[in-house]
């Protein structure tokens, strides 16, 4: 069993062979952090680590001693997981350890998302119990780990077994402590279009932290940091990543005491969310995943990728290839009627789609974004048959269909709104602010709720839909449930949180065969939280090629291919105006899941035939492109930002695709080497050219080379390519590897 429990020195090591945590038992019942890294031998004592002689005063002063769950008021002064006021107005809360169970397998967290199993023996669970004497309050600390993993799931649920009410001020999901500040911090920040930007930084004294306090895990950070040593490269050295469960209000920071020793912590964010535990009652708080590597930060995006893909996602689409779609939004906005749809989706069809969506506009008196969010009937002056007709004539051409919906939000322009004013985030009485001329529904609302169940239910009943589209286009201001007591209203964010899952499960509980996509304005709710119900996401409204490079490459720091939307769309881009030519978007948008955002009959032959081809190419690719281990190799944040490049290599390392992008063009370029990652040094691999052509870079490439020469060596760029097609601004080759089989 990987999890041993040393009774003499009351010390739990959870292992397996990539990784251990050891957590010890101190004199006092205080539970204390041991350590978190590399496999260390079972059968030891390392009480020892915690570096320090007078044990007996240690016992006693808790700061800066290393705490598996650090309190407020006993001793520690640096940064808590746990704060509360008791009934008499008091504080202070001293949890000692009374008891653990372990357990095989890994616990469901009942309302909330969270990684699993799918037998037994994939990971073992400890559940520590502590309990504050004075109060009665006992907490249930879960921590995981995977049997093949360098993985660590860490919740607590704190339960009220005394006679009065508990305010819960600070409830953090992890608290991960280390013996020196040696470290770098790294998150993912960004805005609306220009998401997940990794800013990396040293640490010094004092405390960073990221957070939202929208409603929304947001656009501007990501609920993720990573720590890793200076030395640390993409391939090598130490790293460690923490990441949230979550998709609401969230804090993630670094805190470096006087000592040089650092405390991280992640979890709901407590200025926004706090909870009233009355007495028999109890809070389970969101999952928090700690990995750690030490091959690098790719080493770190490795274990998320396979973890969130294989252990988060849930339902049919946890395995099945995800479909190459056309979205109608960019093409023709809310100007369509049925025919125009067909006539578009039969274009799609005919390029090779999969999939065919209907995006913004289908639904009440929706010509523009001013109306009807909330009203969810077809508009029939644009779809007189209905919808059932309109998804018929899409699926007698061999395409399945999609549509998107926008739940949690209200127009004032709606029935809906006119029937339920209460029924929309704010304070009655009071000005709502109206932003992308909407307002907020209040999902902590069961009304709510149960309101959207029926009516989202009603259409996904009334036709074959295959895929659904979910929208969140702004964020929440004047945070207030008119359902909720004034006594409860610091819970509104959280109940909020809770009312959306509740939402998505039931959804996807009645209707397991539909593909959900979460959308935030694009990134704005691009969590894990949001992955355990819809397994991709729309990472960014952007699509133009250059900014996607840099999105993209941040969001695989963290999250799979398989889960990154990723479309081609006309130019001029509609976001940036760029002009990129077809097959670089392409080239961007083969790295996520595949589709177009355009209208299809707008394509001239030539072009036509391009996505045709387009679309090929890929199909016979994704398995690979989603299911292989991904490998960033040239950072667009890093020099002059003018290159990037990262590559996609199968687990039996018998094919791998490589992606070289160039923003502009230079004249008369050195010669210039790409060193790949990932393959079999004694296998021999033949290379060729995506797209193909008889030019210079194609010429130096187009070889059978070696797995240990491309990885020491690296792949030819820029000697003679100025005289080759990649001539111009915006280019970008796939360089395609098969393994070579003697004969």
């Amino acid at each position: 069993m990987p999890i041993e429990w040393r009774a003499e020195g009351r010390q739990l090591h959870l292992h397996n062979e990539r990784i251990s945590y050891v957590m010890k038992v101190l004199d006092r019942g205080t539970l204390a952090h041991l350590y978190f890294g590399s496999r260390l031998a079972t059968g030891r004592d390392y009480g020892h680590f915690l570096r320090h002689s007078n044990m007996a005063r240690l016992n006693e002063v808790l700061d800066p001693l290393p705490l598996e769950l650090p309190t407020a008021g006993s001793g520690d002064f640096r940064v808590p997981m746990l704060t509360v006021r008791h009934a008499d107005g008091s504080t202070v809360l001293d949890l000692a350890y009374r008891e653990h169970e372990i357990t095989p397998g890994k616990p469901h967290l009942d309302g909330l998302p969270s990684t699993y199993v799918d037998d037994g023996a994939e990971a073992d669970t400890v559940e520590v119990c502590l309990v504050d004497g004075n109060s009665s309050l006992r907490v249930r600390l879960i921590t995981t780990i995977y049997a093949d993993r360098p993985v660590i799931t860490r919740s607590m649920r704190v339960i009220n077994e005394g006679p009065s009410e508990v305010k819960l001020n600070t409830a953090m999901s992890a608290v991960l402590d280390l013996p020196d500040r040696e470290w770098h911090l790294l998150q993912l920040a960004g805005e609306w279009g220009r998401e997940t930007h990794p800013v990396d930084a040293p640490l010094v004294r004092g405390t960073r932290g990221l957070r939202s306090q929208r409603g929304s895990s947001g656009h501007q950070q990501n609920p993720f940091l990573a720590l890793h040593r200076p030395s640390t490269t993409e391939a090598t050295g130490e790293a460690i990543g923490l990441s949230l469960l979550y998709s609401g209000n969230f804090l993630a920071e670094v805190e470096v005491d006087s000592a040089d020793t650092v405390r991280a912590r992640i979890g709901m964010d407590p200025e926004t969310v706090r909870w009233r535990v009355a007495a028999g009652m109890d809070l389970q708080v969101p999952e928090a995943v700690l990995v750690w590597s030490d091959e690098g930060l790719g080493g770190v995006s490795d274990a998320y990728h396979r973890l969130y893909r294989q252990r988060l996602v849930t339902g049919a689409w946890r395995d099945k290839p995800r479909p190459v779609l056309f979205n109608s939004w960019e093409g023709v906005y809310f100007d369509f009627d049925e025919d125009t749809l067909v006539e578009m989706a039969t274009a799609a069809r005919d390029l090779g789609a999969e999939l065919f969506v209907v995006d913004d506009g289908w639904f009440g008196q929706r010509d523009d974004d001013t109306s009807s969010l909330g009203d969810w009937t077809v508009d029939l002056r644009k779809l007189p048959s209905g919808l059932p007709d309109l998804v018929e004539r899409v699926n007698d051409l061999g395409l399945d269909f999609g549509i998107w919906i926008e739940p949690e939000m209200v127009n004032p322009r709606s029935r809906l709104f006119e029937n339920h004013p209460e029924w929309a985030v704010g304070y009655p009485g009071r000005p709502r602010t109206e932003i992308r001329n909407q307002f907020v529904l209040d999902m902590s609302n069961p009304e709510v709720v149960d309101y959207l169940e029926r009516v989202i239910g009603s259409i996904l009943s009334s036709a074959p839909i295959a895929y659904v589209k979910w929208d969140y286009n702004r964020v929440i201001t004047e945070p207030y449930g008119a359902s909720l007591p004034a006594d409860r209203q610091n819970e509104f964010f959280h109940r909020y949180m809770l009312g959306v899952y509740d939402l998505y499960s039931r959804l996807t509980e009645r209707f397991p065969e539909v593909l959900f996509e979460s959308c935030a304005s694009g990134g704005g709710r691009n969590d894990p939280g949001m992955l355990a119900f819809a397994p991709q996401a729309w990472i960014s409204d952007v699509t133009d090629a250059v900014d996607r490079q840099r999105i993209q490459y941040g969001t695989s720091l963290v999250y799979p291919l398989v889960a990154m939307g990723a479309h081609v769309s006309a130019v001029p881009n509609h976001q940036t105006g760029r002009v990129t030519p077809l097959d670089t978007r392409a080239a961007v948008a083969f790295f996520g899941n595949l589709g177009y955002e355009l209208d299809p009959r707008a394509l001239d032959e030539a072009a036509a035939e391009r996505v045709r081809e387009q679309i090929a190419w890929y199909k016979q690719r994704r398995e690979l492109i989603h299911g292989g281990r991904f490998h960033r190799l040239l950072s667009p944040f890093e020099g002059d930002g003018n290159e990037a490049a990262w590559m996609v290599v199968a687990d039996e390392r018998d094919r791998a695709l490589v992606g070289w992008y160039r923003t502009l063009s230079v004249p008369l370029p050195g010669p210039g080497l790409l060193r790949l990652r990932g393959l079999d040094p004694d296998a021999r691999y033949r290379v060729t050219l995506w797209p193909a052509a008889d030019d210079a870079l194609a010429r130096a490439n187009e070889l059978e080379r070696g797995g240990d020469e491309l990885m020491r060596q690296g792949l030819f760029l820029d000697d003679e390519a100025w005289q080759s097609q990649l001539r111009g601004d915006f280019q970008a080759r796939i360089f395609e590897l098969t393994r070579v089989v003697p004969s």
